[in-house]
């Protein structure tokens, strides 16, 4: 089923008058596959030359001897201005507002609002993404419709509003000098927007609530990037956390609804392709982790990482011819584009409602908020398109999120401790 889409490519007359299933009847270049290495060779058009002037400047030692209206450019994007941050902290999030000032009916609103705004933008976000990649278009009782089918044309449509938000934000407000050489950015970007293209992807083949399970199971990766990347170490309650998380979504995958659609038959494409998504997920976040030890904002962050995503998709849909046919889609399709442009929305707020809640009631809090919002779109989904769920299923999903929980716990109480502790008696903290 994996290699049967390429070898009707290459042998197209062995497939005349044979009846093949629904998810082959797509040409060849719709197959996953193929439209990731696509996508690939466009981003390798846009870095290998990038990659190219970069060592040229360097070679060059053009930071002592580059002279011209464009040195400051070259400066910026090839060396930055500036060297990193001795502690990593001055770097990170800006300091957690303190409550000592603010009455308690003050803070209680605060948390209702930061608990609202991430839920309603991110389950918005879960609803409309399983509807536009799952769902047809235009479908009339004569005609069944079309399905909108280019996934980096909604990352594209997702990163150019979150680019814009983000600069909009820095131009407004007061933010630390930049220091980081921007093309580091492009690291942390290509594995987002290919994280994000495999996301949506895995949509045409799997769940959304099998997504949803997946991208909680994504802490064994990110424990493993972590120790590859930046040798980290993790204490034992994190190791025993992931082994439940693995249990979980091990028992929900393994269960076997009484109904099966087509989408759930090519179900190893999906896994594939969630696999790429964790993978690259977890090397955007061990990445940013280490951008942060320059002095930055999570904003600036945010926009640098964006800026680079928007040369990358546009260049790659452009040398396509994609994205003139994704605009005629929209043309065609008046409720996609309200779905399309809600998407970005909610994608680009969801952000700076991850920034203020972190920034107002810290990490631990943040991620109770989340841990909610994925169980709550597992229900939704199955609400609003009729997802099954087994018993083995569901014990499965509520071992994944009781391991969550636990691990936020752990986590509060060994920061706890940590703050109790002599200056000179502190551990180094485990992430």
């Amino acid at each position: 089923r994996f290699c049967l889409p390429l070898v009707l490519a290459s042998l197209p007359t062995m497939a005349t008058g044979e009846e093949i299933a629904p998810a082959l009847q797509d040409s060849w270049g719709d197959f996953w596959l193929f439209r990731f290495f696509v996508n690939a060779a466009g981003y390798a058009s846009i870095v290998v030359p990038g990659f190219l002037l970069i060592q040229y400047f360097k070679r060059r030692n053009y930071l002592e001897t580059g002279r011209g209206i464009c040195f400051p450019v070259i400066k910026s994007c090839v060396f930055g201005s500036e060297v990193k941050s001795v502690h990593q902290d001055d770097g990170s999030l800006p300091p957690r507002a303190e409550p000592t000032e603010s009455s308690t009916a003050r803070q209680v609103f605060k948390l209702l609002f930061c608990a609202a705004g991430l839920q309603a933008s991110y389950l918005t976000w879960g609803v409309l993404q399983e509807r536009v990649m799952t769902r047809t278009y235009g479908a009339t009782e004569t005609d069944p419709g079309e399905k909108f089918k280019d996934s980096q044309f909604l990352v594209f449509m997702n990163r150019i509003l979150a680019f814009t938000v983000a600069g909009l934000y820095c131009a407004l407000t007061k933010q630390p000098r930049h220091g980081a050489p921007m093309y580091k950015y492009s690291f942390a970007s290509l594995s987002n927007i290919l994280s994000s293209w495999c996301q949506y992807e895995a949509l045409k083949y799997i769940s959304f609530p099998t997504q949803v399970l997946a991208k909680a199971s994504k802490v064994i990766p990110v424990m493993m990037m972590g120790k590859l990347v930046s040798r980290k170490s993790y204490e034992y309650w994190e190791y025993l956390t992931a082994a439940l998380i693995s249990v979980g979504v091990s028992m929900f995958l393994l269960s076997s609804g009484p109904n099966r659609t087509v989408s759930t038959v090519t179900t190893f494409s999906g896994i594939v392709l969630l696999a790429g998504y964790i993978i690259f997920d977890s090397f955007t976040s061990n990445w940013q982790d280490a951008l942060f030890t320059y002095k930055m904002s999570p904003v600036q962050m945010m926009f640098g990482v964006n800026v680079f995503s928007c040369l990358f998709t546009v260049g790659s849909l452009l040398e396509q011819g994609a994205l003139l046919e994704s605009l005629r889609f929209m043309a065609r399709h008046s409720e996609f584009t309200a779905h399309a442009v809600l998407l970005s929305v909610c994608s680009a707020c969801g952000q700076l409602f991850i920034f203020y809640t972190i920034n107002q009631f810290g990490a631990a809090v943040f991620t109770i908020i989340m841990t909610l919002r994925q169980a709550f779109a597992i229900l939704l989904s199955c609400l609003i398109y009729g997802h099954t769920v087994t018993v083995v299923g569901g014990l499965g999903v509520a071992v994944v999120f009781v391991a969550l929980f636990l691990r936020v716990y752990a986590r509060s109480r060994m920061k706890k401790r940590t703050k109790k502790l002599p200056p000179g008696d502190t551990p180094v903290q485990k992430v």
